[in-house]
């Protein structure tokens, strides 16, 4: 048995049940069941990746948030780097979308499709992101970017050459959109994404909950000029009031003018404030 905290103060915490175990050099995968109402948690190496509800649905407030600006875009084809328990993944198959998942670890697709009603639609191949790309010759109309170790995303996915490459993988009037998870208003990632993307030749712009330590901010890049702020458009077995009202604190905002990062500076994770845990696919 285990419990997970729950709540901004992570106070209070719910029985859970290890359903799961999978070997990982970047940590153990736990697979944890909610005993209440038979939701799934993806843990690994002490943070939380996914958590949805039995049929599949996110019960992660940024995730809808994606969702609903790949809605507005009217993308097709999509491109989701970060698998964990594939929740994007599924309410994208769930509409009709053609999706594409890239994640470095075998077993993940495994454990999404057994605990996680991973579409089986969906197509899956273990690479490193960049790779995928740097090889494939497809191209789409989004490309999310989603992918994390432990709280900080692999540099080779933040540079500005990454959204170079991204750029040519992009259909006419395709977007990119990156989930970085921001410690506190004076973390830079987001704004160093954005730059990057914007030094590719992509404007950007970010969505986010200003004021709000340890959050999900979505940048988006590409042809997004008339993006609004996203409403719950798949309503959750559980949580979907909490979810909107998550969505409804989210305002975009424009980049500040900070330097993007790139691949020629001295390998290290991409800088970033203090953050502590927080849940996300």
């Amino acid at each position: 048995d285990a419990s997970m905290p729950v709540g901004g103060d992570g106070r209070r915490t719910v029985p859970m049940i290890i359903v799961a175990r999978h070997p990982n050099p970047h940590g153990e995968i736990r697979i944890l069941r909610d005993r209440r109402n038979g939701s799934h948690v993806y843990f690994q190496a002490n943070w939380y990746q996914s958590h949805a509800d039995r049929s599949g649905t996110s019960l992660i407030g940024y995730v809808h948030a994606i969702f609903g600006l790949l809605v507005q875009t009217g993308a097709k084809r999509i491109l989701v780097i970060g698998g964990a328990g594939g929740t994007l993944g599924t309410m994208l198959a769930r509409i009709g979308k053609q999706v594409t998942m890239v994640d470095v670890d075998p077993g993940a697709f495994k454990l999404a499709r057994k605990f996680f009603a991973l579409a089986p639609e969906v197509e899956c191949h273990v690479a490193d992101g960049r790779a995928f790309l740097a090889r494939t010759r497809a191209r789409f109309d989004a490309i999310v970017v989603d992918a994390f170790f432990r709280n900080i995303p692999p540099r080779q996915l933040c540079t500005a050459e990454f959204f170079a490459l991204a750029r040519r993988r992009l259909k006419p009037q395709g977007c990119i959109l990156f989930n970085a998870i921001v410690a506190e208003d004076d973390d830079p990632i987001a704004d160093q994404v954005a730059a990057g993307m914007v030094k590719a030749g992509l404007p950007a712009c970010i969505l986010d909950t200003w004021g709000e330590d340890d959050r999900n901010a979505i940048v988006v890049a590409g042809f997004v000029g008339r993006l609004k702020r996203p409403a719950l458009l798949m309503r959750p077995e559980i949580m979907a009031d909490d979810i909107a009202e998550e969505l409804r604190g989210m305002k975009f905002r424009a980049r500040r003018d900070i330097d993007p990062i790139h691949d020629d500076v001295p390998p290290s994770p991409c800088p970033r404030g203090r953050a502590r845990p927080r849940s996300r696919r």
